[in-house]
Order: structure tokens, then sequence, then C-alpha cells
């Protein structure tokens, strides 16, 4: 039998299923609620008990995890009308998604009222690290909260942080990681098609740059993976990307901080995304350099780097 407490999750998408599904792989008894309850079957209606409504799952659990693409949608799973802040059960309220600084200051103002604690814990890896298990973990809370959620976070975090103990800090640090992926998905893209302009093979000059001072992110993985086989798979929307690097703009504004180089990289993730389809993965972002150059980015499909 079971003695493990239930946890609570909210928000079945790409990333919260493969991490709700660790939990359940870990023996935590889980009690699950997503808008499309078929999600569900991705983990296993025999391994998951379904819940009807945030509120539900917090009727239901004392620790619940949420995964939730965006700031309005976190607000009104936290805080709104049949939410998480109205389920009598609920104390630890544990946020994965990227949602900005302000909106997890104001979630966890609104928690505390009721004697909720409140960790914000965005991940950073992708798809490939949430299936994995090998997922960065920017956890921010006081002593006591992560200590008790700490065991969790690690059954699909490899690298787990506790970054501060103020609300919002975790999301300042996913939110500069994401603006650095950014950034070397915009300037990998400019470097790849001068050279595809100038003759080389764009297989090649990857070689060439991730034995080089010139490797990042995107010279390794992403465009040897998704770019060169024209897959664009990597689980990851375009539309998020951007929404991302505009939240961490926002946090740079709002802390009074410059960031020169930050702002032009903001202005094209958000062309790239009123240009690109609702869907599109982020790794697409190279299209919009291939419109302006008329050189298209392509090879032989090839695994990381």
């Amino acid at each position: 039998m079971n003695e493990r407490p239930t946890i609570g999750f909210v928000g079945l998408g790409a990333i919260g299923t493969p991490l709700a599904r660790a939990l359940v792989d870990a023996g935590h008894p889980l009690v699950a609620y997503d808008v499309d309850e078929t999600r569900l079957d991705a983990i296993g209606r025999n391994a998951v008990t379904s819940a009807g409504s945030p509120r539900e799952v917090a009727e239901r659990a004392e620790t619940v995890l949420v995964s939730l693409p965006t700031p309005d949608v976190v607000r009104q799973v936290a805080c709104g009308a049949d939410g998480l802040v109205l389920g009598g059960a609920l104390r630890t309220y544990v946020d994965l998604s990227t949602t900005g600084a302000e909106v997890a200051r104001n979630v966890a103002a609104t928690l505390a009222k009721r004697n909720v604690d409140v960790v914000d814990a965005p991940v950073s890896g992708g798809v490939a690290g949430a299936n994995a298990h090998t997922l960065a973990v920017m956890a921010s809370g006081s002593d006591e909260a992560f200590a008790r959620v700490e065991p969790l976070l690690r059954t699909f975090g490899k690298n787990v942080f506790h970054v501060g103990r103020e609300p919002g800090q975790g999301q300042v640090a996913k939110l500069l990681n994401n603006l650095l992926s950014a950034t070397a998905m915009a300037i990998t893209s400019e470097a790849l098609a001068v050279g595809t302009r100038a003759g080389l093979e764009p297989e090649t000059l990857l070689e060439v740059l991730n034995a080089g001072s010139g490797r990042n992110t995107a010279t390794a993985d992403k465009f040897p993976t998704h770019v060169l086989p024209r897959t664009f798979g990597s689980g990851f929307r375009l539309a998020l990307m951007a929404k991302d690097v505009e939240l961490c703009l926002a946090e740079a504004r709002a802390q009074r901080v410059p960031m020169l180089v930050g702002g032009l990289v903001q202005q094209l993730w958000t062309l790239a995304a009123a240009e690109g389809a609702d869907d599109a993965d982020h790794t697409e972002f190279v299209r919009l350099i291939e419109a302006w150059t008329g050189e298209t980015v392509a090879g032989t499909s090839r695994s990381a780097a």
C-alpha cells in the first residue's frame, strides 16, 4: 500500500506530461487536471486520478505542481474562479512554468493570504530533457518550502538549484537563461546564412564552430538536430520563446537595467513570431533570416555534436 501523500498536478502539455509521469514513476500518487482530459491517457488512467478543475486538485492534494503555457493561464489556474486558491487541502504551490517575476510575486501574495507556501521553479532543457529527467530547475522559495519539494523536483531535474528565497527569483534566472538561448539561436541563424552564401557547407561550418569558441546551444544541438534536417521538432513553440524574451526585457526595465543587445533580440523574436505560423517551433526562427537572405540553411540529418 502506497503511504506517500497524493501530489497534485495541473497542465499536461508537452513538458507537463513527462514531468507528471516522472512523479508517478517515482511512486507518488497523483491527482491531475488539464483542460484536455484526454492528455491523462499519456500518463495512464490507472496511474493518475482525474480532477474536474484546479480547485478539485487542491482539495485532494497538499502539494500541487503546475506546468502552464502563459502568465494569464497561470493567474487563472492559481487564483481565478475554481482556482487552486480555493482548495482546502493546498499547503504548497510549485510553479514549473515560465511566467515572469511579476506574476510569480502576485500569485505568491494571493496564496500567502491562505497560508500557502510558494516555490516558483521554472525548468530548462526542453521536451527531450523532460523525457530524460535531466532538466535544470531554478527554484526560489523559503528554505522550508524548498526542502519539502526538492525530492519531487529531483524526479525530473538532474540539476536543481535553490536560487533565492523571494517569489519570482526563480523566474528571473529562467528568463535570463532563455534570453541567452534566444540570442544564440538568432546569431547562429545569421552566421549560418552568411556561411551558406559564401559557399560553405552548413554541416562542416557547424563542426568548425563546435570545435571553437563559437560553440553554443544552437550550434551544438538545435541546428544539427532540428534546422539542417528541416524537422523543426524541438517541442518548444516560437511564440513561447518570444513571450519569454519579452518577459525578460520587462524584468530588466523593472530593475532599471538597460539591455541594448537584449532589446534587439526581443524585436527579432517578436517579428519572427508575427510572421510565423501559430504552431511554429522555435527553431523555425531561422526562416526569418532565410527570407531576408534568400539562403536556405539545410543539410543532412545527424545527431547533436
